[in-house]
């Protein structure tokens, strides 16, 4: 059971990480920090999306427009960290 409810957390954990990158890279993108001619940059920034993307869009279908603003990743975050932790209460038995 321990082992179970360590891969949910690492997964939980990853996920966040990967969304956090995700918000930051396209933040550094739009505002011109970095450009994407740059083939690393390119790269990382269609991986990065090409994992949270098919995360995020159901999400947005959902989820109505608030002026150009994207709730999605925070809408996503939250998520996430609720099922991990009923699942973990559940796994572990906790609560």
């Amino acid at each position: 059971m321990y082992a179970l409810a360590t891969l949910i957390s690492t997964v939980a954990t990853l996920i966040f990480w990967v969304v956090l990158a995700h918000v930051i890279m396209s933040w550094l993108v739009a505002f011109n920090v970095v450009n994407l001619n740059n083939q690393f940059v390119r790269s990382l920034y269609h991986g990065i999306n090409g994992i949270v993307e098919p995360l995020l869009s159901p999400i947005r279908r959902i989820l109505p427009t608030a002026g150009g603003i994207d709730f999605s990743p925070i809408v996503l975050l939250i998520g996430v960290e609720i099922l991990r932790v009923f699942l973990l209460r559940d796994v572990m038995g906790m609560g």
